[in-house]
């Protein structure tokens, strides 16, 4: 933070084994793309949740697939994780410069947020200009959604109600959902089913040989 000084600063705690982070990363890009030239600056910290998440090969090989182009702090034993005090991923927090350094303008935790955040962004650059849209049906402002199936733990087979069904998975094979194939080159989280609304349905989940399963993840959906 030291070497940020009179610039506004987003940080953001993420993990790029977990689906929350992946769908907040477009509205992160966006931002950086139109504010960085009025003085944002983006710095991410990567704490992982998963096994695969704590590997650094595997974090650095992740952020190069992801085309993600701020600095990005490996934080594997979770030591500035503790510092912050966070409480679960993504964790994004707004720092405004002073002048003594900076101070905490504002806080967010999971998905959401993406419009307020953006115009605290835009307060306190002293720029003015329409937020980025929303990039799915569900995060619209005026949009109605419904509680997902919580996380499971492993490959998980049985009823749930989400928008979308994900896994944490890492290995060389394929993994089956319902009958339709899922290929796993890297270890990352992967769309297995996806719903345009929130849906109730029977989970039928098969890995194959080379593949392991560390959680089976359900996203949010438009209420029917």
């Amino acid at each position: 933070m030291d070497q940020q000084r009179d610039k506004v600063v987003l940080v953001e705690f993420w993990d790029f084994c977990r689906v929350n982070s992946l769908r907040t990363l477009p509205y992160l890009k966006a931002w950086h793309a139109r504010y960085q030239d009025a003085g944002l600056r983006i710095v991410g910290v990567h704490t992982g949740g998963f096994l695969p998440a704590r590997s650094e090969e595997n974090v650095r090989r992740a952020v190069e697939r992801l085309e993600i182009p701020w600095p990005v702090a490996i934080d594997t034993d979770l030591e500035v994780w503790d510092i912050y005090g966070n409480e679960g991923w993504p964790a994004r927090y707004l720092w405004a410069p002073s002048e003594t350094g900076h101070v905490l303008h504002s806080l967010h935790y999971g998905e959401g947020g993406y419009v307020e955040t953006e115009l605290e962004i835009q307060s306190l650059l002293g720029v003015e200009r329409d937020p980025v849209a929303p990039i799915r049906p569900e995060e619209a402002a005026d949009a109605m959604v419904a509680t997902p199936t919580p996380d499971q733990p492993g490959a998980y087979s049985g009823p749930y109600a989400a928008g979308g069904v994900w896994i944490v998975a890492e290995g060389l094979g394929m993994v089956t959902a319902n009958g339709v194939d899922v290929a796993i080159a890297e270890p990352g989280c992967y769309p297995v089913l996806e719903h345009p609304r929130h849906t109730e349905g029977e989970l039928e989940l098969v890995v194959g040989e080379g593949v392991t399963v560390h959680a089976t993840c359900f996203t949010l959906g438009l209420a029917a």
